[in-house]
C-alpha cells in the first residue's frame, strides 16, 4: 500500500491500520511526526479462505482511508494489488537498510536482507545472484547461495562486484523454494558513473552573475576545482569590495548601483583558469537559481546547531563548494517562542544562532533559517504571525541570508484563501526583510496554491514553491517534475519555480536515515530535470555520508552550468509521447540544452527531430554527463534512454 494509507477495510469491516498519530504531544510544543518509515513499510492484509467477511457469491469491497500530512496523500509510492497468497507474501528482499559500498571510486559490494516473514511456514531454497550489463547483457557476476529461512528468520547476504564498474547494469535476484517450485524475483540497478574525475588543473565554475542591492553585505565565493593550493585573483573589482586570494572569497559593500565586470584568474601548480563575474548591483538579489542543502529532507526536527555545523564542513571538505554549492539552509525545528519584548528565541539545540552563521560565513558558505506567516510552524514550533518585522530584524542581526516562509498554520487564519488573502502574508513580510539591512532569499513555500508563480514577483519572491513536499520515489519525482511546464512562462533572473528539495543520497526526514529509494537512473532522471528547469537546487541528504555515486550526481560542472545559466530561463517541454517526453532549454551563449526522459520500465530510443526544436542545418552535440561531444547533427537523432533515465545534450 502507498505512502500514507491510514486503515483498510473489507466490505465495511477494518482489517488493518498503521496506528500512527498526526501530533505527537511532548513536553513543550506537539511536534509534527510525519514518520516517513512507517508511512513507506509495505502492509500487507491477508483473510483466510474461511474468513465470514468474504462473500464468495457476490461483491466484495475493498477500501483505504488515506491521511493527508501536508503532502500529496493517496497511495502512490507503490501499486496496490490484491491476489492469493503466495510465496512473495512469505519471502521478501529488504534493500532499505543498506548502500553499496566503495573502496576509492569503485564500487566492492552490497549488503541485502532476505526475510522470511511467516510466523507459520519455514522455507529452504537457493538465492541466485546474476548482475548483467543493460548495454548488452553481457553477465559480469553469478552466485548462489542456500537459504534456510527459520519462521520469522532472516539472513543477510552480500555480493561482490567488478572495479570501475562505469557502465549501467542491473542485479537480478531470485529465491527458489525447494519444496514447491515457487520462486521471487527483485531486480537492482547498480550505480554508474557519469561524471567525469576532477583534473588537476584549475577550472572556474558556478554563477557567471551575481545580484546585491546598495549597502547589502557582500559576500561571494568563486568556485573552482583543481590540485591545491589554488591562488584566486580578480581584476576590475568595484571600490568597496576585495578578494581573498586564498580562498575566493569576495566581500565588502557596494555604495551605488550599477553593473560590474570583473575578470577572475585561477592558478595552481598545473595552470591557470580565466573567466568572468558580472555584479550586478541593483534591486534584484539570486540571479541564478539558489544551490545549497537544507535540513529538512534528512534531518527533519531533530536538526540542531551540531549537525549544521558538521553539514557547513562536509560541504566545505567535500568540494561541493568548489562547485557552486553555496547555502547551508535550517528548515523547521530551530524555533522556541518569542519573549516580552517579541523577539524569537531559539530551543536548546541552537544556542547561538548569530555564533553559527559567523561560523557558516567564516568557511565562505551562506545560511538560511525557516519561518511560518502564521502562529505556528507545520512542526508546531514558534510562527512570525504578528511579529513579522521583529524576526526579520532578528535575522538580520543574526546573518541570515535566506527564509523559506512555509504556509502551515496560517491555513487556520484564512481556510478558504482568496488570491488577494494569499499574498497578504507573503506581502507583509517582504515589506520588512527589504528593509532588513541586508539581502535574504525570499522563498515562499505555500505548495502551488493559486497559481503562485503567476504572482509570486508581486510579493518580491525570489522563489517559490510549485507543488506539495516531494518524496523519495518515482511516482512523487515524477509527477512534480513533469508538471512543471506550465510555470515555465514565469521563471526569470531573481524569480524562480521551485519544485521542492532534492532526494538524493541518505535521506529520511529525521532522525534515522535511509539511502533514497529512487533508483541510480531515476536520480540521474532527478538532477537532470531539476537543472532544466532552472530549479533551486537545495540537497536533502546528509553530506557526511556522501558515496562516490552521490558526488558524481551533484559534482558535474557541465550539467549545473545548465541550471546557472545567466539568460534564467526555464526548460518547456517540446515532446510528450508514449513513455518519453522532451525538454528544451535556451542558454545564454545561443546554444540549447536537451532533457531527454524515459517515464517507462523498458530502454527506449527517443527520437529528436530538429525541426520541433526551431533548429535547421548542422549542429555541434554534447554529452553533458559524460562531458563528451557527439559530432555532428543535422535534421535527425535517436539516443537510448534507460528505464527512468535521462540523457542530457546539448546542441550549437
Amino acid at each position: 500500500m502507498a505512502p500514507c494509507p491510514q486503515a483498510s477495510f473489507f466490505t465495511a469491516e477494518k482489517n488493518g491500520e498503521n496506528g500512527i498519530t498526526v501530533y505527537q504531544k511532548s513536553t513543550g510544543n506537539p511536534e509534527f511526526n510525519k514518520a516517513r518509515d512507517i508511512w513507506f513499510k509495505d502492509r500487507r492484509y491477508i483473510l483466510p479462505a474461511g474468513d465470514a467477511r468474504i462473500h464468495w457469491d457476490k461483491e466484495n469491497v475493498i477500501a483505504v482511508r488515506v491521511f493527508d500530512q501536508s503532502g500529496a496523500g493517496g497511495m502512490y509510492a507503490k501499486p496496490f494489488e490484491i491476489s492469493m497468497v503466495d510465496l512473495k507474501y512469505h519471502i521478501i528482499f529488504d534493500f532499505s537498510n543498506s548502500a553499496f559500498i566503495y573502496s576509492g571510486d569503485s564500487i566492492v559490494s552490497r549488503k541485502f536482507t532476505v526475510r522470511n516473514v511467516s510466523g507459520k511456514e519455514l522455507f529452504k531454497g537457493k538465492l541466485e545472484i546474476r548482475v548483467r550489463l543493460c548495454s548488452d547483457g553481457l553477465t559480469i557476476l553469478r552466485e548462489s547461495h542456500d537459504l534456510d529461512l527459520q519462521k520469522a528468520a532472516q539472513e543477510e547476504v552480500s555480493f561482490s562486484l567488478p572495479s570501475d564498474l562505469s557502465k549501467p547494469a542491473i542485479a537480478e535476484i531470485t529465491f527458489t523454494d525447494n519444496a514447491s517450485g515457487q520462486k521471487i524475483s527483485a531486480s537492482l540497478e547498480i550505480p554508474y558513473i557519469l561524471t567525469p574525475k576532477v583534473p588537476e588543473e584549475p577550472r572556474i565554475n558556478g554563477a557567471k552573475v551575481f545580484g546585491v542591492r546598495p549597502w547589502s553585505p557582500f559576500l561571494f565565493k568563486v568556485a573552482a576545482t583543481g590540485v591545491a593550493p589554488l591562488k584566486y585573483t580578480a581584476t576590475g573589482l568595484p571600490d568597496g569590495l576585495k578578494m581573498d586570494e586564498t580562498n575566493g572569497v569576495i566581500t565588502g559593500t557596494l555604495r551605488k548601483k550599477g553593473e560590474y565586470l570583473v575578470n577572475l584568474k585561477v592558478e595552481n601548480s598545473a595552470g591557470v583558469s580565466d573567466g568572468t563575474l558580472k555584479i550586478i548591483c541593483g534591486d534584484r538579489i539570486s540571479l541564478t537559481p539558489p544551490m545549497g542543502w537544507n535540513s529538512w529532507n534528512c534531518w527533519g526536527l531533530s536538526v540542531s546547531d551540531k549537525k549544521v555545523r558538521q553539514t557547513a564542513d562536509a560541504m566545505k571538505s567535500t568540494g561541493l563548494i568548489d562547485h557552486g554549492w553555496t547555502y547551508i539552509n535550517i528548515d523547521d525545528g530551530w524555533e522556541y517562542t518569542h519573549d516580552k519584548e517579541g523577539m524569537i528565541l531559539t530551543n536548546s539545540k541552537f544556542p547561538n544562532m548569530k555564533a553559527l552563521c559567523d561560523y557558516v560565513h567564516s568557511l565562505g558558505l551562506k545560511i538560511g533559517i525557516y519561518s511560518s506567516p502564521g502562529p505556528k510552524t507545520c512542526g508546531g514550533y514558534e510562527g512570525s504571525y504578528t511579529f513579522e518585522e521583529k524576526d526579520a530584524k532578528a535575522y538580520a542581526s543574526w546573518g541570515i541570508d535566506y527564509l523559506k516562509y512555509d504556509w502551515c498554520s496560517y491555513g487556520n487564519i484564512a481556510p478558504k484563501p482568496t488570491i488577494e488573502q494569499m499574498k497578504t502574508p507573503y506581502r507583509e513580510m517582504k515589506r520588512f526583510i527589504r528593509n532588513a539591512g541586508r539581502d535574504i532569499h525570499y522563498s515562499l513555500c505555500q505548495y502551488g496554491m493559486g497559481n503562485v508563480w503567476k504572482w509570486g514577483a508581486e510579493v518580491d519572491g525570489n522563489s517559490w514553491r510549485t507543488t506539495g513536499d516531494i518524496e523519495d520515489t518515482w511516482e512523487s519525482l515524477s509527477s512534480i517534475g513533469f508538471s512543471q511546464d506550465v510555470c515555465s512562462p514565469f521563471a526569470e533572473p531573481g524569480r524562480w519555480n521551485d519544485p521542492d528539495m532534492l532526494v538524493v543520497g541518505m535521506v529520511g526526514w529525521g532522525p534515522e536515515l535511509h539511502y533514497t529509494n529512487l533508483t541510480p537512473n531515476e536520480q540521474y532522471l532527478h538532477i537532470t530535470l531539476w537543472s532544466m528547469l532552472a530549479a533551486p537546487l537545495l540537497i536533502g541528504c546528509d553530506l557526511s555520508q556522501l558515496d562516490p555515486f552521490t558526488m558524481n550526481l551533484l559534482t558535474n560542472d557541465e550539467v549545473l552550468a545548465v541550471n546557472q545559466d545567466p539568460l534564467g530561463r526555464q526548460a518547456t517541454r517540446v515532446k510528450m509521447a508514449t513513455g518519453y517526453e522532451i525538454w528544451m532549454k535556451p542558454l545564454e551563449d545561443g546554444s540549447i540544452a536537451l532533457g531527454l526522459f524515459n517515464k517507462t520500465l523498458d530502454p527506449v530510443y527517443v527520437p529528436v527531430d530538429l525541426k520541433d526544436l526551431g533548429l535547421s542545418g548542422k549542429h555541434s552535440m554534447r554529452d553533458l554527463w559524460t562531458q563528451q561531444d557527439l559530432g555532428k547533427v543535422r535534421d535527425h537523432f535517436e539516443m537510448k534512454v534507460l528505464p527512468h533515465g535521462a540523457r542530457m545534450v546539448s546542441l550549437r
